[in-house]
C-alpha cells in the first residue's frame, strides 16, 4: 500500500496528551500511573461497557443520549457501574478541570465488572465492585480525513445477530470489529465495511455508514448496527430540513453506485468515504454531506448555547 493509511479516529498530534490525568475509581493518576489489575474482568474477558463523548466549549455534547445508551447497556448485562448519571457528570467535571480542558476534547468512559477473585468467566467471581475509568485527550480530527476521505473494503466478518452479541452493546468485547479492521487492512483499505447476516450493507468496524443517491440519504435499518448517537442526530437533521432519509436494507450494488458516502461517529462527526473496494465514490464536493455537516455544526452550537449557564 503506497498511500498513507487513515482511520476514522486520526487526530492531530497534541503534546499536552503526554501529561494528562486519568480518572480511575475516584482518583486521578498521571498517564503512566493509571493502571487496572490483570484480574480485572474488562482485561480478562472484555466484560464491560464504554462511551465516547466530545467536549465542545465546555459542554459534553448530547450527554443525556450517551448516558441513556450507557445505562441501558449496563442494565441489560446486570452491570452496576457504581456511579449515577449525576456521579458521572461530576467525575467528568473533575477530570476536565484537573486537565484544564475546555474544547476539542475526546473522552472514553469505561466501566467493567471489576476485579475477579480467580481468573475464570463467571460474573460472580467479580466481588470487589466495578472498575470505572475516564480517559480524556486533547483531540481534533486530522484535516486529511475531510480532504482525502476514507477507503473502505468489504470484509468477510459480519455484524452478528442480536442473540449472538448485539451490536447495540458498546462493549469492551470488540474482537469482531478488530478482525474486520484487520481484514480491511490486509485488503489495502483504511477500514472495513461490514455486512449484516443477510448480506446487506451495515456499518464499518468503527462508525455508522450512509450513502447518498439522487439526493436521498440512505442508511441501514439499524437492526444489526450500533445505535450511534451521531447517526440518530443525522437522521433527525435530515427529517427536520427536508432532506429525504431512509433506514432500509440496501446492497453493495447501491453503495458502489452512490453519489456520495460518509461515516458518522462522535469523534469525526461526518467523515467522507473516497472508495469502496477500490471503486471511487462520487466527486470531491459531496454537496449533501457538506450540507449535513453544516447543519450538524449548527446543532452543536445550539446545544452548547442551551447547556451553557447564563451570567
Amino acid at each position: 500500500m503506497t498511500d498513507k493509511q487513515l482511520t476514522t479516529h486520526d487526530a492531530l498530534e497534541d503534546p499536552r496528551n503526554a501529561d494528562i490525568l486519568i480518572y480511575v475509581n475516584g482518583s486521578l493518576y498521571r498517564r503512566e500511573d493509571a493502571k487496572v489489575s490483570v484480574y480485572d474482568s474488562g482485561f480478562m474477558l472484555g466484560d464491560g461497557m464504554w462511551e465516547g463523548m466530545r467536549l465542545y466549549d465546555g459542554v459534553w455534547a448530547f450527554f443525556d443520549e450517551h448516558m441513556d445508551r450507557f445505562f441501558g447497556a449496563c442494565k441489560a448485562v446486570s452491570l452496576d457501574p457504581g456511579l449515577t448519571r449525576e456521579g458521572i457528570a461530576q467525575a467528568l467535571a473533575e477530570t476536565q478541570a484537573a486537565n484544564g480542558m475546555t474544547t476539542d476534547v475526546h473522552c472514553r468512559l469505561m466501566a467493567t465488572r471489576g476485579m475477579k477473585v480467580r481468573p475464570f468467566q463467571h460474573p460472580a467471581l467479580s466481588q470487589s465492585g466495578p472498575t470505572f475509568v475516564i480517559i480524556m485527550e486533547h483531540s481534533k480530527p486530522a484535516d486529511r480525513l475531510a480532504s482525502a476521505g476514507i477507503r473502505l473494503a468489504t470484509v468477510p466478518q459480519v455484524r452478528g445477530l442480536p442473540h449472538s452479541q448485539d451490536a447495540k452493546y458498546n462493549s469492551h468485547s470488540k474482537l469482531n470489529c478488530v478482525i474486520a479492521c484487520l481484514q480491511a487492512e490486509q485488503a489495502g483499505a483504511d477500514e472495513a465495511l461490514m455486512l449484516d447476516p443477510h448480506g446487506f450493507v451495515n456499518t464499518t468496524n468503527a462508525c455508522n455508514f450512509f450513502i447518498v443517491r439522487n439526493g436521498q440519504v440512505w442508511t441501514s435499518t439499524g437492526d444489526y448496527c450500533m445505535n450511534g448517537v451521531t447517526r440518530q442526530k443525522v437522521i433527525d437533521l435530515c427529517r427536520a430540513n427536508d432532506i429525504p432519509v431512509f433506514e432500509r436494507n440496501f446492497s453493495l450494488v447501491d453503495a458502489y453506485s452512490a453519489d456520495e458516502a460518509f461515516l458518522t461517529g462522535t469523534f469525526g462527526a461526518q467523515t467522507p468515504v473516497a472508495q469502496i473496494d477500490g471503486k471511487p465514490i462520487g466527486s470531491s464536493d459531496r454537496p449533501v454531506m457538506a450540507r449535513i455537516n453544516q447543519l450538524y455544526k449548527q446543532l452543536i452550537a445550539n446545544h452548547v448555547a442551551e447547556k451553557t449557564p447564563q451570567p
